[in-house]
């Protein structure tokens, strides 16, 4: 693991990214789904410490998008980067989710909307990851 060779401006322009795709994904396109899936009511969301949760959410989505960073090396291929990233984002992170889904018997529902975020935001981190070698 080389970490001097990581584009530090990708990264972390990646990670707000997936910040900005949680608002739309989590919002307009599975906000209200979302919170029926979880049994949330707007009033459960205001009592959050959301000062933590964004912070922490974060600190997590910055460790994960060096780990795709690092995954996918001096890679200047896009094709080669989304393979990458789809591997991760379908083949650990959706297929662990779903194993947790299971024995905590949530709804594929649920699943596909938590699981399906990561996918996409590791998609289109990959793409930003690769432009900016």
């Amino acid at each position: 693991m080389d970490f001097s060779t990581l584009n530090w401006l990708a990264i972390v322009v990646a990670t707000v990214l997936t910040f900005v795709i949680g608002a739309i994904w989590y919002g307009p396109l599975f906000g209200k789904p979302w919170m029926k899936e979880m049994g949330f009511t707007e009033e459960d969301l205001k009592d959050a410490n959301m000062a933590m949760i964004y912070g922490t959410a974060f600190v997590l989505e910055l460790i994960m998008t060096i780990n795709l960073a690092l995954f996918i090396g001096d890679s200047t291929s896009i094709m080669k980067g989304l393979a990458v990233a789809l591997h991760m984002g379908l083949g650990f992170i959706a297929l662990a989710m779903a194993v947790n889904a299971l024995f905590s018997r949530t709804t594929i529902r649920l699943w596909f909307i938590n699981a399906f975020y990561f996918v996409v935001c590791f998609l289109l981190n990959s793409t930003i990851l690769v432009l900016w070698k």
